[in-house]
């Protein structure tokens, strides 16, 4: 049975495992890995692409945290509200149709005629973005067996794979034809969604329909809520400083005559590197628990960001994949935190991990640009960079596995 917060009623042994069988449906949990996949490769466009807007459309640093803070801002309004829906009705609405939105709005940045259209374009898409992850979140822990650890971390793989390669792709077809090839790139997506109809099931319900918001908090929250809410901090904080330096680090290093392949090369190696760290994140978690990875990954987080912004030349290269790797490792560990201490709602705190967490995240980003606009790039990143290793405090205070492989709750 999948370690959880309580033990099975007595003589219900089979009915647990039924509820959570032991081995994973490997069907599903790749179907859920695909929508991921494809839902964030057409988010990726935007970050290797700002120093293209930037010339195109002639942007302040400011602007630029505007367009990079968009998606994270609406993951903010989109994501809980979502989560609460996804609580209150098995449809594939939100798993389906998000990506669509992504698909087809994403790539036409390509023929925006001007910043506030091109703002249009990239909020309808980030808004079909953000729409799909709680509830395919949600989803992994009904079909991962005693795998969870390991499922969401291929489920969170399937995102950052898609942060890796989508910068590559984009960056090479808009280097050699042009921006307004992008259009053009929303047809391999249509196709894959032809698969995903066929293979993705709808979301199985928890029991939690008809409840008000508040209400559905409530008893999704219960007594866990102050160790959801420090979950949750930690969450935002790595958030903010993940997504400044994926941000700024591109618009810097193209101020210094990096060209757009190498930036999108830069993109990519961070997100591979935070796609690996968080499968052995989430491998090591079902084994030795959550908080040992926190306090390595965070750790090494800010001496990792510091060589990325001191290293010359083509270290480069190496210290942005080393940054990424502790930066992004703890990723899928607070979502399966939040998940494994309120079983009751995986959606929700799905949406709370993933959408405020990364929307809080992100409304800050804005004010790394103004900041950027006021001092510098790298002044600003070499502020933001201690902070990993500033949330070891509150790591502290994250509860712990008990011997029988539950979470204490605070």
């Amino acid at each position: 049975m999948k370690p959880g917060l309580s033990n099975p009623p007595e003589g219900g042994f089979f009915v647990t495992l039924m509820e959570h069988p032991r081995t994973a449906d490997i069907k599903v949990i790749f179907g859920l890995t695909l929508v991921h996949f494809i839902g964030d490769f057409y988010s990726s466009f935007i970050t290797p692409l700002l120093p293209v807007f930037i010339e195109h459309f002639s942007l302040t640093l400011t602007q630029v945290g505007l367009i990079a803070g968009i998606s994270r801002i609406l993951a903010f309004f989109v994501q809980p509200p979502v989560g609460y829906l996804a609580e209150q009705y098995r449809t594939r609405l939100f798993i389906l149709g998000g990506p669509l939105l992504a698909i087809v709005f994403i790539p036409l940045v390509g023929i925006a005629p001007c910043f506030l259209v091109l703002l249009v374009f990239i909020s309808l898409g980030s808004i079909g973005s953000s729409m799909f992850h709680p509830t395919t979140a949600g989803m992994v822990s009904s079909y991962s067996g005693q795998h969870f650890g390991l499922s969401l971390s291929i489920f969170t793989m399937g995102g950052t794979l898609a942060f890796a390669t989508g910068p590559l792709f984009i960056t090479y077809l808009v280097g050699s034809y042009g921006l307004a090839v992008s259009p053009f790139t929303m047809t391999f997506g249509l196709a894959l969604m032809v698969l995903l109809f066929r293979i993705v099931p709808p979301p199985q319900g928890e029991g939690l329909k008809n409840l008000g918001f508040i209400r559905l908090i409530k008893e999704v929250l219960g007594r866990v809520w102050r160790s959801i809410m420090l979950i949750l901090a930690v969450m935002i904080l790595r958030a903010f400083v993940a997504q400044s330096f994926l941000i700024f680090v591109p618009v810097l290093y193209a101020k210094e005559g990096y060209s757009l392949l190498s930036i999108g090369t830069m993109v990519s190696l961070f997100t591979v590197a935070g796609t690996i760290s968080g499968l052995i994140a989430g491998h090591l978690s079902d084994r030795i628990g959550y908080k040992p990875i926190f306090y390595l990954a965070h750790s090494l987080a800010t001496p990792s960001l510091y060589l990325l912004l001191y290293l010359p030349g083509n270290w480069v290269y190496f210290s942005v994949s080393l940054a990424g790797f502790f930066a992004m490792a703890t990723l899928p560990l607070g979502v399966a935190m939040a998940q494994e201490l309120a079983p009751k709602g995986r959606s929700m705190v799905s949406s709370l991990m993933m959408g405020l967490a990364f929307g809080l995240g992100g409304i800050m980003t804005p004010l790394t640009g103004k900041l950027a606009d006021i001092f510098s790039i790298r002044g600003v990143l070499v502020f933001l960079a201690i902070i990993p290793l500033l949330t070891i405090g509150l790591i502290s205070l994250l509860p712990e596995k008990k011997s029988g492989g539950d979470l204490k709750r605070l």
